[in-house]
């Protein structure tokens, strides 16, 4: 599936290429704007997390976090800086420390960290599809295309880890009225 997805990106990256690129409208430039700051305040939220847990899976998922994150900012910023627009302030790296340094009444849970993250994931996925779906420039929509894709790839196996952990948090069975009910 995920090659199926580059090649339609490709095929419409050929087009876009090609394409006479108006100047960026005020929803593309605040929703690239919001993008490049969230995306460095998430990698602050994932290095910080790093320094927290001492779960081998977890670390592993946040440092891939923190890789993608950084690769996506760096893309927006890249981009607004070529259209001339003014970066939003942002915020340093976190320096690495000890997670058993970490005052029991700071450290987030594995599991608390697992479900910030996946809430931080779904969001931004719901805002790249809310942009993409804002945008004229067909280029700033695409971005958004191929953020979300691997959004959506990043959040099959951190779901996999959280319900492999029971950490997965999950709201009550819905059952319809009228809808028969089995008897235990």
């Amino acid at each position: 599936m995920t090659r199926a997805i580059e090649a339609v990106t490709e095929l419409l990256q050929s087009f876009i290429d090609n394409e006479p690129k108006p100047p960026l409208h005020v929803g593309e430039v605040m929703s690239l704007w919001t993008a490049v700051t969230a995306f460095q305040e998430a990698r602050a939220l994932y290095q910080a997390a790093l320094n927290t847990t001492t779960d081998p899976d977890l670390k592993h998922t946040l440092e891939n976090a923190v890789q993608a994150s950084k690769k996506d900012y760096e893309m927006i910023k890249e981009f607004l800086i070529k259209e001339g627009v003014q970066l939003p302030a942002v915020n340093e790296d976190k320096p690495h420390s000890d997670p058993a340094a970490v005052p029991e009444g700071v450290r987030l849970t594995n599991d608390e960290i697992a479900n910030l993250i996946s809430a931080k994931v779904a969001a931004s996925i719901s805002f790249c599809a809310t942009s993409m779906s804002q945008c004229i420039r067909s280029d700033v929509g695409l971005m958004f295309f191929q953020i979300q894709v691997q959004l959506m790839k990043f959040a099959s196996p951190l779901k996999n880890l959280m319900k492999a952990r029971g950490w997965l948090k999950s709201p009550p069975p819905y059952s319809p009225p009228g809808v028969p009910r089995e008897h235990s």
